[in-house]
């Protein structure tokens, strides 16, 4: 089976091993897709919901992977034990929901060789939660698939400083190594908040100017991070 660019780069970043798990699996892609191609010996597939995990159940029965891909109905990894897999994904889902999925089960997560994360918001919320909490990012990438932009990262149980702020809201990693796809994102994000802030110069009332000073900061960041390109 062929994965979409965005779970493709996601899979991308899991290495090999026996057993990993997927979490907030919707379709099953990762897991089958994985197995499919031998880079784990076998999966388990959970989401809280039921709807989701019956997706799921189709994909792996019409592929039949019904020996090699466990079906399992969790609130987050909370119905994973330390010990039962090596390797985990979380994509597709809020920032928030992400950090609150680890941090309900962080002994799990400090025991893992590894984790990729793929929020859809929040990035710079996330890094810091991660470096906060004895998490190291170890490679990140960024693709851009149907005009979104989607950043992803591996991680591991260890000790960071990003130190920059645009670190955390933009990757060390894809800054460093001047990914094409951030500084892609990174002229339309700038293009986008110029509108903004040409929109709220405008404005009288002081939640607008409070928003103004908010965007303006976020366009010296994004500037901050354009460098890196220079």
């Amino acid at each position: 089976m062929e994965l979409s660019k965005r779970l493709s780069a996601v899979a991308a970043l899991l290495n090999n091993c026996d057993t990993m798990a997927d979490i907030g699996t919707d379709h099953g892609y990762i897991p089958i897709y994985l197995v499919k191609q031998k880079r784990v010996h076998g999966a388990i597939a959970m989401d809280i919901g039921k709807g989701p995990l019956q997706r799921a159940k189709e994909h792996v029965q019409l592929h039949k992977l019904d020996e090699y891909i466990e079906l399992r109905l969790s609130d987050g990894a909370k119905k994973l034990a330390v010990g039962e897999v090596q390797e985990v994904v979380i994509a597709g889902m809020g920032g928030r929901l992400m950090m609150k999925i680890i941090d309900e089960s962080k002994e799990l997560f400090h025991s893992l060789q590894g984790f990729v994360i793929q929020p859809q918001s929040e990035y710079g919320f996330v890094r810091r939660f991660l470096e906060d909490n004895g998490f190291a990012i170890l490679k990140e990438n960024m693709v851009e698939e149907d005009g979104k932009y989607y950043p992803m990262m591996r991680v591991s149980s260890g000790q960071m400083k990003l130190e920059q702020e645009c670190f955390y809201e933009y990757g060390k990693f894809l800054l460093t190594e001047k990914h094409p796809v951030l500084q892609e994102y990174l002229a339309k994000e700038y293009q986008n908040y110029k509108k903004i802030a040409k929109t709220l110069h405008q404005g009288t009332t002081q939640k607008q100017k409070e928003r103004l000073l908010e965007v303006e900061q976020m366009i010296n960041l994004n500037q901050k991070a354009t460098e890196y390109y220079d």
